[in-house]
């Protein structure tokens, strides 16, 4: 090391003193990446875990990187030995080195400060969505919902997702405040449908399933309105009109539970299909092709003119 010293003074130009610091920063680096590296080659003879592999190079990424940035700062830097300086440079290493836990870490002190879940509400964050079933230190874990399976109910998956991502992802709370959600069911009747009479029956069923739900509500609204802004003026359901290229959309709206989404849609279509089974006026609409003939199915004022075949005059 003394002639790699000496030889970096006559080709860079550098003083002694440097070229000695060099060289020691050098050793330093060298010495920890080879005890890095035989480490993780214990490790790798006696485990074929992946996982426990894989915290095992984290593991010595973190107490290495700490540990460099002491002993080379040691060397470059004058004073070192003070303690500010010393609690300033092993708070920069923590800082890089342990950056993703000292980010979960912010993130559960966010959890537990503001709250924006418990456990047991029913949660999406960013592309995932499930019921919270643990909250640790380092990540909370939710049991799926979605995905692939419709109508929000669980697919069997368990996913943990690190504290950190409350900090940068948007959060959605089915549970919190106001604990009901306002859900929406399509029912597409044909145009030769008697409409109305279809909207008075749906509304009748919708009415009729939900309305211990409305009065409940009406309930969790006025406790709602102590922490939030929400203030619902009409929590009773209703049906909406709307022309469709098919038929004649009639959309349900009305409110449920979070967890009951798929329930109350199955008991209300239920009710649908049996009450328009009993009326010969009322036809569920889908995608058809047909025929029309204006000047013969047209409406009167709106039939095209038809052009009536010349007659030959057989007459002498």
């Amino acid at each position: 090391m003394t002639q790699f010293g000496e030889w970096l003074q006559r080709t860079i130009g550098l003083s002694a003193a440097t070229a000695t610091k060099l060289e020691a920063t050098l050793l330093v680096l060298v010495a920890l990446w080879l005890v890095q590296r035989i480490t993780l080659a214990i490790v790798w003879r006696r485990t074929h875990d992946g996982r426990l592999r894989y915290r095992w190079q984290k593991a010595t990424a973190y107490i290495t990187t700490p540990i460099g940035l002491l002993v080379i700062g040691r060397i470059w830097f004058a004073g070192f030995q003070s303690i500010a300086t010393f609690l300033g440079l092993v708070s920069a290493g923590v800082a890089i080195a342990l950056k993703d836990i000292l980010v979960n870490l912010a993130g559960w002190v966010f959890l537990m400060w503001r709250r924006p879940f418990a456990l047991g509400d029913r949660i999406q964050i960013g592309q995932h969505a499930g019921d919270v079933i643990d909250v640790r230190l380092f990540q909370f874990t939710l049991n799926e919902i979605g995905n692939w399976v419709q109508a929000d109910q669980s697919t069997g998956r368990i996913i943990h997702v690190p504290n950190g991502k409350v900090l940068t992802e948007v959060i959605a709370n089915y549970s919190e405040g106001f604990q009901y959600i306002w859900n929406e069911i399509p029912v597409l009747v044909t145009f030769e449908s008697d409409w109305e009479k279809a909207k008075r029956l749906l509304l009748e069923i919708v009415r009729r399933d939900s309305e211990e739900i409305a009065r409940q509500a009406e309930h969790s609204v006025r406790e709602t309105t102590r922490k939030f802004m929400i203030f619902y003026t009409n929590l009773t359901p209703t049906v909406y009109t709307s022309g469709h290229e098919s038929g004649v959309l009639l959309t349900l709206r009305y409110l449920c539970e979070p967890r009951q989404r798929r329930v109350t849609e199955q008991e209300i279509w239920e009710d649908i299909l049996r009450e328009f089974a009993k009326h010969d006026d009322i036809d569920l609409a889908y995608i058809t092709r047909r025929a029309f003939t204006n000047p013969y199915e047209g409406k009167p004022g709106a039939r095209a003119a038809v052009e009536q075949p010349a007659r030959l005059d057989q007459s002498q």
